[in-house]
């Protein structure tokens, strides 16, 4: 695993490629190619995944999942960085620092 450091409102995250993603009744089920490790990202997990075939800053993604799920911002990004913290814990994501 690898160590990061706290994400910033301003950071842009993107998937890495190499892993196999298929929708399970609603779920998203990830497989790493590179380590063949599986992961159930969820529903939630699996929108987030979707969000980021793109450069998304922590900002943007808190932003429409605030609103898609009708929650508080600050709420919506705690839950947010523990996602993506344990996504760039196992390799799976990019994260780059903001301006």
């Amino acid at each position: 695993m690898t160590a990061i450091t706290p994400i910033d409102s301003n950071d842009v995250v993107i998937r890495k490629e190499g892993n196999l993603v298929s929708d399970m009744g609603g779920e998203k089920v990830m497989m790493s190619i590179s380590s063949g490790k599986y992961y159930n990202l969820g529903s939630t997990g699996g929108r987030i995944w979707e969000l980021i075939v793109e450069e998304k800053t922590l900002n943007e993604l808190i932003e429409t999942l605030a609103t898609e799920y009708d929650i508080q911002a600050e709420q919506c990004r705690d839950q947010v960085v523990a996602f993506l913290e344990h996504l760039s814990r196992e390799g799976l994501i990019n994260i780059s620092r903001g301006v």
